[in-house]
């Protein structure tokens, strides 16, 4: 079987997937610091699902559709306050730390944020669409292998419209997982680029990713400090989560069943 394995560093790269045919790829999308890591908590503390929006304006119209759902995001990495929705608080951020079972067990959550939503959304034509962290990298892997889909391509939410260094080092972990079943087909430079920061840093991750710009704010942050450190946490969770035909974020079935149709 032929196969490609190739990595999307920026926003710039991911906005142009609109004009590619994703009908037999599949899509994985890092945010690291943080949504995809927090959907990873949120679903391993046993929420229902995640719905993923872009804009304030479209979680709050599904919370006067669905009064039940949880609103979920930020911006500018801070939880999304009444002065930007009308006067609607959030009831979460995006730490991880927040997704705990008691508050999300059981519960959908729309979440919005600046990055790791658009993402997925420019990744909806795809044959799949897969989260990932740190703290679910196994997981994923070990659903990528039985899946064993042709082409794979590695979506780095990045920061603002610039490439974010731990998302490159989550994607170049994968990629050394992954790299056995793809190594003798179409690598892009960008899997090998991203593979190779990874096994540079993976010594000391912390101290690698403390020396990115989105680690660096949230460490100037006493209430978010913590979370660069829970992010980096390798392989906690048993969870492969993904995007439904729905559009909704779930945890695989046992099995592994098919997240789109």
């Amino acid at each position: 079987m032929n196969t490609s394995l190739e990595v999307l560093f920026a926003p710039a790269e991911f906005e142009a997937l609109k004009d590619r045919n994703l009908a037999e790829t599949v899509c994985v999308v890092f945010d690291i610091l943080r949504a995809t890591s927090s959907m990873v908590v949120a679903l391993a503390s046993g929420a229902e699902s995640i719905i993923p929006v872009a804009e304030i304006e479209e979680a709050l119209r599904l919370r006067r559709m669905r009064p039940e759902v949880l609103l979920a995001g930020e911006r500018d990495g801070v939880r999304i306050q009444g002065r930007l929705t009308g006067g609607i608080e959030f009831d979460l951020g995006n730490s991880p730390r927040e997704f705990t079972p008691k508050a999300v067990a059981g519960r959908t959550i729309v979440m919005t944020t600046t990055n790791g939503t658009r993402a997925l959304r420019a990744c909806a034509r795809a044959a799949g669409v897969l989260i990932c962290s740190f703290l679910n990298l196994g997981a994923t892997a070990r659903f990528i292998a039985r899946k064993n889909p042709a082409r794979l391509l590695l979506v780095c939410g990045g920061t603002l419209d610039q490439a974010a260094y731990e998302d490159i080092l989550g994607a170049g972990a994968l990629c050394e997982l992954l790299w056995p079943g793809y190594e003798e087909g179409a690598v892009a430079d960008s899997a090998l680029v991203c593979r190779q920061l990874f096994e540079s840093a993976r010594a000391n991750l912390l101290s690698a990713v403390s020396q990115s710009r989105n680690a660096r704010r949230l460490l100037a942050c006493s209430d978010l400090v913590e979370d660069v450190p829970f992010c980096l946490g390798r392989d906690p969770f048993d969870v492969a989560a993904g995007q439904a035909a729905d559009g909704a974020i779930r945890r695989s079935a046992p099995g592994g069943v098919e997240f789109k149709s």
